[in-house]
């Protein structure tokens, strides 16, 4: 996958020049986000890191991940929908890392008293690299589904404006008409309201799960402005507020601060430093109501990496979508080795493989929010003390994805424009609303 930026990157001087009127695009078109140094601000703001020039995605695998996302949108709510499979799945897990312990009860709960919600509503972003195989054309390979919190279509939507610039201001108008348009976050503002529409209530509001301290607002306010639009208000708390303001009817109604609740959107809540005991609470007082949740705490389990790595059995997704070999074909081009480490011979071995060649595997915790995998000699000495514990069950081990790197160049803010090897990752945005067992 050669770019055709190569010259553009040896001209010191006119990238810098590229540089100054690529970031004052970027604040122009609102690609932002807070300071580190003021996190619960908008006072001063800064642009978030991007490429100078875009990356380039081969057509064919475009057009696979956008074929392939409908399948995944139903393998994940089918997958929540499957208490059996969950509960299996996720035995060993539980049993050593406490924060999916702490989500699994609050599912067990929820079906010990029955699910009052009867709008299921999943946003969810499927991420691929390109791996580089020996005849030198890329394999679309899935690294992840995100199906919590699934950020940056706000700021993607955006971005396409910035490049298409970029390459106007080089007179290169042929390559600026070939960067596609992209709105995920209509997409995603879609999703929502049709939740809240099929919920019923027309006094009722979408209420964001917001973090105290979140310095991509930015690209929360892009889906909260397309609601705003189509006249759906949108109201942000803390899971704070929610324990202090929160409360349910006798009919498991939500309001807060007296009005109700119609979508539940949770862009907070998915690592464990982000819950306090009183957080806890407040989830659970989320999950009990009938407002649609997106995700809803089965959906979020479904995202786990253990469910990943055993979607990728043999005879699992046949199980889970009876009688469509098609979609189970495509997802499973897209998968790439997962390996279990629970206690017993199959864990063994797929830890002697990855000691025996740690360049080609990482291992992963039941972890989301990025900078969690551990690679290299980190993973060996990780594995070695994991491997006589039960501990290694709230891990699994991945084949590591192997793209073509290329030539681009960084900009951040506070740091001069730099040309570095760079690997794409592609994410697809999925949408799916569904009325209880339809």
């Amino acid at each position: 996958m050669a770019t055709n930026w190569g010259s553009l990157l040896q001209n010191e001087q006119q990238l810098e020049e590229l540089a100054r009127q690529a970031v004052d695009r970027a604040l122009a078109e609102g690609v932002l986000l807070r300071t580190s140094q003021e996190p619960t601000s908008s006072e001063v703001v800064s642009y978030a890191p991007f490429t100078l020039f875009p990356s380039l995605v081969p057509s064919a695998l475009l057009e696979q991940a956008y074929a392939v996302q409908m399948d995944f949108n139903l393998l994940v709510d089918a997958v929540s929908q499957n208490a059996a499979f969950l509960e299996q799945t996720l035995s060993s897990t539980i049993k050593q890392d406490d924060f999916t312990a702490r989500l699994f009860d609050i599912h067990k709960q929820v079906l010990k008293e029955g699910i009052a919600q009867t709008v299921f509503l999943g946003l969810n972003r499927s991420d691929y690299m390109f791996q580089r195989s020996t005849d030198g054309s890329p394999a679309l390979k899935q690294i992840e589904i995100n199906t919590i919190s699934a950020s940056f279509g706000g700021l993607a939507s955006r971005t396409p404006a910035v490049h298409r610039h970029v390459l106007s201001v080089l007179s290169k108008t042929k390559e600026a008409g070939k960067i596609l348009s992209n709105n995920p976050s209509k997409g995603l503002a879609l999703g929502i309201a049709k939740a809240w529409e099929l919920y019923g209530s027309t006094n009722a509001l979408v209420l964001l799960i917001a973090q105290e301290k979140e310095r991509n607002i930015f690209d929360q306010r892009a889906i909260e402005n397309e609601l705003l639009a189509r006249n759906i208000h949108v109201i942000r708390r803390t899971f704070e507020d929610i324990s202090e303001k929160g409360s349910l009817d006798q009919d498991r109604r939500l309001f807060v601060d007296g009005q109700e609740i119609a979508v539940v959107y949770f862009r907070d809540g998915y690592m464990p430093r982000q819950y306090s005991l009183q957080n806890w609470e407040a989830r659970l007082l989320l999950e009990r109501s009938c407002a649609a949740k997106c995700p809803d705490i089965a959906t979020q389990l479904a995202g786990t990496k253990k469910v990943q790595q055993e979607l990728s059995r043999p005879g699992m997704l046949e199980m889970l979508l009876p009688g469509q070999p098609e979609a189970v074909a495509r997802l499973r081009a897209t998968f790439a080795g997962l390996y279990s480490l629970d206690m017993g011979e199959e864990g063994d071995q797929a830890i002697a493989k990855a000691l025996a060649a740690p360049s080609r595997f990482v291992l992963k915790p039941q972890r989301e929010g990025g900078g969690n995998n551990l690679y290299g000699e980190e993973m060996v000495q990780a594995l070695k003390q994991l491997k006589d514990s039960e501990e290694r069950a709230s891990y699994i081990l991945m084949e590591k994805i192997e793209p073509e790197p290329f030539e681009n160049c960084l900009l951040r803010p506070g740091s001069p424009a730099q040309v570095v090897q760079c690997i794409s990752e592609l994410g697809i945005f999925g949408v799916y609303v569904r009325k209880r067992h339809s």
